[in-house]
């Protein structure tokens, strides 16, 4: 890391929702922010790295609050990658930093390969975005369950619980048959045992049905827990009713908010998000993908209708919006296994929007179609995310103090939502990254492509 690092004539756009500052100079020491401002008010340290950045834009670095790093979904990659789950987080990582995302959070997924990662990457031994993680989602069974993946009686059953057991740590849909007492001391026990950065837990279920799972005493039980222990929290919820009961049950996040199923969320509860200014990680999609989805599956539109009302909804009413893509880092194995989401995933789906390196660019166009402010679009899918995570105070705005993370474009990112694909450089923990080395050796996952073009 060099000591001293300055960007000048940068156009710079801070992500606080202050007034974009021309002929900017951002000045970086030992990994932190140290001044950011007019170039004549900002003093250059003599022995500083000099980048002029003439004619670019400087914007905080990119996050994600809603990922997932280990890309192994079908029960051939489930296997043939078992004791490797790392490999797969970290390539990941690498994928959505090279897109200029510095920080995402990932929230599901296997606790032990994860954190091993996310170790990894903090001390510097691997490059990757900076991620937190919640493991598993509490109630839910492991990939190899009806939750997930029918594997029917492919496996024998020791294989299939070893493999789920790697995601479910104890805390799967056994929690339903205990005590309200009970599952909150297993919730604790996994809080503990695996050393996660917050949890998320299912309100409702992740078939296809959107069965509640807790009652409102056990939700309320889960989320005291996790704030005993100093964890925020936040549920997956695909129900009017489920909200409601993630609302009241005091989470500190909302996690797809906007999946109602068929019932778009009420005026009484929409006002009390809004209130409340919950942070709402909406799944927006494009205007080109919806038209694909009514003309191609209209089987699955009605829903993802009720969605797109639901986000636009938020956005007039001034709810708090997060960029989040539930993205994985998927591969030609995946997106074309035919017992794995047929026809969703694959390459010809346009604006497809749950892809590691490309979903938050589409989230951000999304967002745009929908009437969200150029300035809000920014601060959705940098600043208010690390709010919303508690991480406000070390990331998501370029100011002194905060980890020196930073994308520069080559392009007005308020002028136009295209224009967040021309990146220049990614610069994360004031290290200026060398995106042609990332993503180049690869195991599952497709490259989206070089957006900088």
């Amino acid at each position: 890391m060099s000591e001293v690092l300055a960007l000048e004539h940068a156009t710079l756009i801070d992500g606080t929702g202050a007034d974009p500052v021309t002929d900017a100079t951002i000045v970086i020491a030992d990994g932190k922010f140290t001044a950011a401002g007019p170039g004549d008010s900002v003093e250059v340290p003599a022995d500083a790295q000099i980048r002029d950045v003439t004619g670019a834009y400087v914007i905080p670095g990119l996050m994600d609050a809603n990922i997932h790093l280990v890309s192994a979904r079908t029960p051939d990659t489930l296997l043939e990658y078992e004791g490797r789950y790392d490999d797969l987080a970290y390539e990941a990582a690498e994928l959505a930093l090279k897109y200029g995302l510095t920080t995402v959070f990932d929230t599901w997924g296997p606790a032990a390969p994860l954190i091993a990662a996310r170790d990894g990457i903090n001390a510097g031994k691997r490059t990757g975005s900076r991620f937190f993680c919640a493991g598993n989602i509490i109630g839910l069974n492991g990939p190899l369950s009806q939750d997930f993946f029918k594997s029917g009686l492919t496996f024998e059953p020791a294989t299939v619980d070893r493999i789920n057991q790697i995601w479910e740590v104890g805390c799967g849909s056994n929690l339903i048959q205990l005590t309200i007492d009970g599952i909150g001391e297993a919730v604790a026990k996994y809080i503990d045992d695996t050393g996660v950065d917050f949890i998320k837990y299912a309100a409702s279920d992740h078939r296809s049905e959107g069965f509640l799972l807790f009652s409102e005493q056990a939700q309320k039980r889960i989320v005291d827990v996790c704030h005993e222990k100093g964890l925020l929290v936040q549920a997956h919820t695909t129900s009017v009713e489920s909200l409601r009961m993630e609302v009241e049950a005091g989470n500190d996040l909302l996690q797809h908010p906007d999946h109602t199923g068929k019932t778009p969320i009420p005026d009484k509860l929409m006002a009390e998000i809004v209130e409340k200014q919950l942070p709402c990680m909406t799944l927006m999609a494009t205007e080109r993908y919806m038209e694909w989805m009514n003309s191609t599956r209209p089987d699955r539109a009605k829903g993802k209708q009720i969605s797109q009302q639901n986000d636009k909804t938020f956005i007039e009413r001034g709810a708090r919006v997060l960029c989040t893509t539930d993205a994985f880092a998927y591969g030609q194995r995946v997106k074309n296994h035919a017992g794995f989401r047929p026809g969703i995933l694959e390459d010809v789906v346009p604006d497809m929007p749950t892809q590691i390196g490309s979903g938050h660019f589409l989230w951000i166009k999304a967002a745009w179609e929908m009437g969200l402010a150029p300035m809000e679009v920014l601060r959705s899918s940098s600043a208010y995310i690390a709010q919303a995570y508690g991480k406000g105070d070390l990331y998501g705005t370029v100011t002194p103090g905060k980890a020196a993370d930073l994308v520069v474009l080559d392009a007005d990112p308020l002028a136009a939502p295209e224009n967040y694909r021309k990146i220049r450089d990614v610069i994360k923990d004031g290290v200026v990254i060398d995106r042609s080395a990332l993503g180049v050796n690869r195991l599952l996952a497709d490259d989206p492509g070089d957006y900088a073009a």
